[in-house]
């Protein structure tokens, strides 16, 4: 646990500090002033017509049907916290959690540190310097199993502003938790910048499935920042979803199973449009017998985009097996998917493997379909949704229903 002096001294010595890889940011280019006048809502589904459809892109439910807890923020405003759908779980806003329980600020600036570079400096001054807690804490309670997710969303309504969140989610042991988290910004907002510091802590035998979506304008900068640390028996899964036009994005979560017979999973879905630069990339390292890792890659690249597809598995002790699995499909001559398969044993008795392969659409597929009566568009549709596929097994049924309805919305129009 880092101390609030510690806090703030090592995110002064970083606030210049560049992420050693993804497009260098000018934070300055954006205001970190508090938009007033935000009302809190008494109800979610009080949100205009417009946020509602774009809520709904990226699996935040107005309604809250199947969910067992919501949270909105809204710019640097939480505007809405649902916490009585469940007598398993505990949704507040992080501010709120520090205030009822002294040992949270024990969980913050752990698995992903202060000064890792000018982003996560940005947040921890913001909040330790400016006393702003932003950012949501979400805990399911030792031996629950809630099936239905709670649901939390990161909106940006105002112009060039810069949104900071630091989110604190915790598995107690013997727990299952679910979370679908969306980022998206109002249909008037086409620049801003986004920077969402997540910490999370699966107890021994705990599972956590965490579904990302994003949803952004085409001017705007996101920089999430993840980690996760993963105990004895505990199983972390990760879904990633992003298919719109963005400006530019760099994310590296990074799992440490140091528990035996811990597992991190990470799947993403990547679709890059227009001049978007994409940089993402999944990172397990195996610190524990047991313990497991695999990675799973899916890009396509239209128009002028870049995309940087990136996998790290380490393998640190004995006794452990990891698997990269990273595709990509080109449908533009001028756009570019770039894959970085990375695998590291530093001990005998192991097993990590990877496969690579970025291609065009099989020309053969496309006159298969083409001869049944498809057209060429219709079949080329067909052939990339197919590919941007995910494996929801292991997830609960509504959830997995959910998840595949957020993965079809998303590849729509690919």
């Amino acid at each position: 646990m880092l101390n609030v002096r510690n806090v703030l001294n090592d995110a002064e010595r970083a606030k210049d500090k560049k992420a050693p890889i993804g497009v260098d940011v000018t934070i300055e280019n954006f205001s970190d002033e508090i938009i007033d006048g935000i009302d809190l809502l008494d109800d979610l589904d009080d949100v205009s017509k417009k946020t509602k459809n774009t809520l709904l892109k990226v699996g935040v439910d107005t309604e809250e049907k199947g969910r067992s807890g919501s949270f909105l923020q809204v710019d640097q405003s939480n505007i809405f916290t649902n916490n009585s759908m469940s007598n398993s779980v505990e949704v507040m806003n992080i501010g709120v959690a520090l205030d009822k329980y002294h040992w949270v600020k024990d969980y913050m600036w752990n698995v992903v540190k202060p000064d890792a570079d000018k982003y996560t400096a940005k947040t921890a001054l913001r909040e330790e310097k400016d006393g702003i807690k932003s950012g949501y804490f979400v805990r399911s309670l030792p031996g629950t199993k809630e099936v239905f997710p709670v649901q939390a969303c990161m909106f940006i309504s105002d112009e060039d502003i810069m949104q900071t969140a630091h989110n604190v989610i915790i598995a107690e042991e013997n727990s299952e938790l679910h979370l679908i988290t969306g980022c998206a910004t109002g249909e008037d907002v086409s620049s801003a910048m986004h920077v969402g510091v997540s910490e999370l802590y699966v107890k021994p035998g705990a599972k956590i499935t965490f579904t990302m979506v994003h949803n952004w304008a085409e001017q705007v900068e996101v920089r999430p920042r993840t980690g996760i640390k993963v105990e004895e028996n505990g199983t972390y899964l990760n879904n990633y979803i992003l298919t719109s036009p963005v400006n530019t994005l760099q994310s590296y979560p990074t799992a440490y199973c140091d528990g035996a017979n811990s597992r991190a999973i990470f799947q993403s879905i990547q679709g890059g449009k227009k001049d978007s630069i994409i940089d993402v990339g999944s990172r397990a390292y195996l610190n524990a017998p047991g313990s497991r890792g695999e990675i799973i890659s899916r890009a396509v690249s239209q128009d002028e985009s870049q995309i940087f597809a990136r996998g790290h598995l380490a393998g640190t002790v004995p006794e452990v097996k990891g698997h990269l699995e990273c595709h990509g499909l080109v449908l533009s001559d001028d756009s570019m998917i770039y894959a970085v398969p990375e695998l590291e044993a530093s001990s005998a008795n192991l097993e990590m493997s990877h496969e690579a392969a970025v291609g065009k659409i099989d020309e053969d597929e496309i006159n298969y379909l083409t001869s049944r009566g498809i057209t060429e568009e219709e079949a080329a549709s067909m052939i990339v949704r197919g590919f941007l596929s995910m494996d929801i097994t292991g997830l609960p049924d509504e959830l997995a229903a959910e998840t595949q309805k957020m993965i079809d919305m998303s590849v729509d129009g690919m």
